[in-house]
């Protein structure tokens, strides 16, 4: 794993619940001028000084912790601002500006648990979060922070399947699952597969050209096929079309991904489904050796990955407001 996400920083206060740890949650609430992190990024902070998340690149950190641990003290939350405006003149941020943070102590780690438990079901989730208390909201609505409250929204993990043989799909496999998504690649190399596994990544056998594996899949995941033949995606990749996902794709030249293209449509698959295959698929062009095709097909895979994120964080908000009619 790269670095921390949001799910590990609920992870860790659950866990330290279990250990009978009080903690605190931190969340962005507020920026003023530049700031090295978005609204809702979080900070979790155990009372034996442990902590998860960042808020910079160091500058205000070892300050968060002392405070968090005022709040237990001391037995109330609070909202804080450091750099630009703040009281504390020796926390400053590099980028010149300020950020206003929300210490909720002692947050309800069964409130947080429902919330894992409802992610690791792949559903999205909303957590309503106050000076002094977190509830799970019904629905994942993000609401700006108010003066009291921020309802903060949580999507499942990215889910990859990745279809294809040899070093490109094993580059790919391991760049993703190190990145910290669900990586799932499926081939019809038994040694590829063993190799895999052997580093903890799910590996299935394609058995078959004519039926793919893959038994669920939802809004959060993408496929992409890495085969340099066609011969493997003339069924698979019709049935990929077929599921639920926000990204398919499929490496090649643009001379291939018109043939592929043709042959869907020969096989009759609908026009909106063609026209949502991704070809000639990557953020770095010619790309000819197997790390910096892995990379250069994941960026390409994150960046929908977060656009669908901020869409559905658009969305809520946008279903939360009040009607002006």
């Amino acid at each position: 794993m790269i670095a921390n996400t949001p799910t590990d920083i609920l992870q860790f206060i659950v866990e330290c619940d279990a250990e009978n740890i009080e903690t605190v949650l931190v969340t962005l609430v507020g920026i003023e001028g530049g700031s090295s992190r978005a609204i809702g990024a979080q900070m979790a902070v155990a009372a034996d000084g442990r902590r998860v998340g960042s808020f910079s690149g160091g500058c205000v950190e070892d300050a968060v912790v002392t405070e968090a641990l005022e709040t237990l003290s001391e037995g109330w939350g609070r909202v804080v601002r450091y750099g630009l405006g703040s009281p504390y003149i020796d926390v400053r941020l590099p980028c010149g500006g300020g950020i206003d943070l929300l210490f909720t102590p002692r947050p309800d780690a069964s409130a947080i648990r429902t919330a894992l438990d409802k992610l690791g079901q792949r559903e999205a989730v909303g957590l309503a979060l106050e000076c002094d208390s977190i509830l799970l909201l019904p629905a994942p609505t993000p609401r700006a922070w108010d003066g009291q409250s921020l309802h903060q929204s949580y999507q499942p993990a990215l889910r990859i399947f990745a279809l294809g043989q040899g070093e490109d799909l094993a580059a790919f496999a391991r760049l993703g699952a190190y990145f910290g998504a669900e990586v799932h690649a499926l081939t019809p190399d038994q040694n590829t597969v063993n190799l895999l596994k052997s580093e903890g990544i799910h590996a299935t056998l394609l058995a078959t050209r004519n039926a793919l594996p893959i038994a669920q899949s939802d809004a959060w995941t993408a496929i992409v096929f890495l085969f340099h033949g066609r011969d493997w995606e003339e069924i698979l990749l019709q049935q990929a079309l077929a599921l639920p996902s926000f990204y398919v794709g499929a490496i090649g030249s643009r001379r291939t991904h018109a043939a592929r293209l043709a042959m869907l449509e020969e096989c009759g698959v609908s026009p909106e489904r063609i026209a949502s295959v991704r070809g000639h698929i990557g953020l770095i062009p010619a790309t000819r050796d197997p790390a910096t095709l892995a990379l250069s097909i994941l960026g390409e895979i994150v960046a929908d990955f977060n656009t669908l994120a901020q869409w559905s964080h658009w969305m809520g908000q946008a279903l939360a407001a009040p009607s002006t009619a």
